[in-house]
């Protein structure tokens, strides 16, 4: 019968340290994903002011090529 107890107890206390771990490891997890968003947005920032703005493409011109010009081969 007290086998059976140190089991129970061995079982609970495995069970409280991997809650603890999980615990621990779900607080990185969220500092980790906190820093990661705020690199993203630095990094688009710094980016906004080293990129020069691009000049805007000129519009295409549209031209008119007559059916009869285009003769096959």
């Amino acid at each position: 019968m007290g086998f059976l107890w140190m089991v129970s107890l061995a079982a609970l206390l495995v069970a409280v340290a991997a809650w603890a771990h999980s615990r621990r490891t779900a607080r990185q997890l969220a500092e980790v994903t906190q820093m990661y968003w705020a690199l993203k947005f630095e990094h688009g920032e710094l980016k906004a002011k080293v990129d020069p703005a691009e000049p805007p493409a000129p519009p295409a011109k549209a031209s008119f090529v007559p059916l009869s010009s285009l003769k096959k081969s």
